[in-house]
């Protein structure tokens, strides 16, 4: 027996701008759950040494992982969904007592929420980066069946590995080639972080009717979407994707719904804890 309540958390490198533990804390209090939500920092080197010392703590009911973890955790869980040949990342790990560690995905749903909601139905997309977030906003946008999907890279090759490791033609850019028209743009990439370089895109070439998503959230406001206002153009924030995903998250480690009425509060409040 321990003193200390049923926790879940979230690790990676960095982690102090992670809003995830406002979300899910602000959720247990809402509901009433005697649990609690933390963040921890987790380099690259000390992930198995991690998995070591929480695998023996019986409080632990797992994580979520983010920059830059999200593809190296998958060595340590069992796939039962098969989210590595389906995804090729993992930003959630669940733990049963004695049992294995089981590694899914929420991003891919989080991202499609607003999306859904909104009721999108365009007919190109770019994405911006190619790391674990873009694996799994690269099956979202293939779930709703976007025709045509072009990747924007550093690296072209790993833009070309990630649509050919989906089964997709698709295209490749280099991130200094323009920006070609479409109808969604994603950036998936720390680019507009706080402490990364912003993300400079000329966004004249896409049509009025565009929807500019970022999932950087803090800041909440980057220059990326500050453009595409200015532009007129329809945005989707970080929020939108970090509170949808949580919500998978928190039914997995807490066994109970979030409460989504409540998400004007939530932003509220992440709004007001600052960026």
């Amino acid at each position: 027996m321990t003193d200390q309540l049923p926790y879940a958390e979230v690790i990676g490198d960095p982690i102090a701008h992670s809003k995830s533990p406002l979300i899910h804390n602000f959720w247990l209090n809402a509901l009433d759950i005697e649990a609690e939500y933390r963040k921890t920092h987790v380099t690259a080197e000390g992930l198995s040494a991690y998995f070591l010392r929480r695998r023996a703590d019986p409080d632990w009911l797992g994580c979520n992982i983010t920059i830059p973890h999200k593809i190296a955790v998958m060595d340590y869980v069992d796939d039962p969904g098969g989210v590595r040949e389906r995804i090729g990342a993992i930003n959630t790990i669940a733990s049963e007592t004695g049992g294995p560690l089981i590694g899914t995905n929420t991003d891919a749903g989080g991202f499609l929420q607003p999306l859904l909601r909104d009721k999108w139905k365009g007919q190109s997309a770019v994405l911006i980066g190619t790391g674990g977030a873009a694996r799994a906003i690269l099956f979202a946008l293939i779930s709703l069946g976007v025709p045509e999907i072009i990747i924007m890279a550093r690296d072209r090759a790993k833009g070309q590995a990630l649509l050919d490791r989906a089964g997709v033609k698709g295209r490749v850019l280099a991130l200094t080639d323009p920006l070609p028209p479409a109808d969604l743009l994603v950036n998936s990439t720390s680019l507009g972080m706080v402490g990364q370089p912003v993300l400079e895109l000329d966004l004249s070439q896409l049509p009025d009717s565009a929807t500019v998503y970022d999932i950087v959230y803090a800041p909440l406001e980057t220059a990326l979407l500050k453009a595409a206002r200015a532009r007129g153009l329809k945005t989707l924030d970080g929020l939108e994707m970090l509170i949808g995903q949580a919500a998978l998250a928190f039914d997995i480690f807490f066994d109970a719904q979030a409460p989504r009425e409540l998400d004007a509060e939530l932003r509220a409040l992440l709004l007001s804890a600052g960026e």
